[in-house]
């Protein structure tokens, strides 16, 4: 979401009611991506609240207020990755809206099931590039500065995690093919 310029610069500057105005332009982004990574409303709440206190605290740090979005996303993604370590979980996914994605993109004709499996089998870093990519939509470049990694990274990710997919989808179809 583009905003304005010149209310994050007041924001930056310490101005509480434009960072307010701010936080309210976001709050659907935050919230839904937050529930796509730790699944519970209580959950995804509390990595709002955590993020919207420490993006408070740090907005006179924030040196290009055009990536004010780009900023708070990373803020909540941290947020939401320690909630998971504490709870010990990976990453969860909306299995069904992303399998309709990755099928678009793939022609594949695996059930979300499988999908489901094969996701859960990859790296953290594979399956965070995956969801950005294809369930959140965002450019490699954006992923690149989330993940804070260089943008070849990112499309070495994947690749890796794609090739991946594909053969454990490949996998679990042949088996599900020999119960049937």
């Amino acid at each position: 979401m583009k905003h304005d310029v010149h209310t994050v610069k007041r924001a930056i500057n310490g101005d509480a009611k434009a960072f307010e105005e701010l936080l309210i332009l976001e709050e659907k982004m935050l919230y839904y991506k937050a529930l796509s990574y730790v699944g519970k409303k209580e959950d995804a709440l509390d990595a709002i609240q955590e993020t919207s206190c420490k993006a408070f605290l740090s907005i006179g740090q924030l040196q290009n207020p055009e990536y004010f979005s780009t900023w708070l996303f990373r803020i909540l993604i941290r947020e939401c990755y320690q909630l998971l370590k504490k709870r010990n979980q990976i990453i969860p996914y909306e299995g069904d809206e992303l399998f309709e994605r990755l099928e678009k993109k793939q022609d594949s004709g695996v059930e979300s099931f499988h999908l489901s499996e094969a996701l859960s089998k990859l790296d953290s870093s594979y399956q965070t590039s995956i969801i950005l990519f294809y369930y959140h939509d965002l450019p490699i470049q954006e992923i690149s500065e989330i993940m804070e990694k260089p943008v070849g990274t990112i499309k070495t990710y994947l690749r890796r995690a794609k090739k991946k997919l594909k053969s454990e989808l490949e996998r679990s179809y042949q088996l599900n093919e020999k119960i049937t």
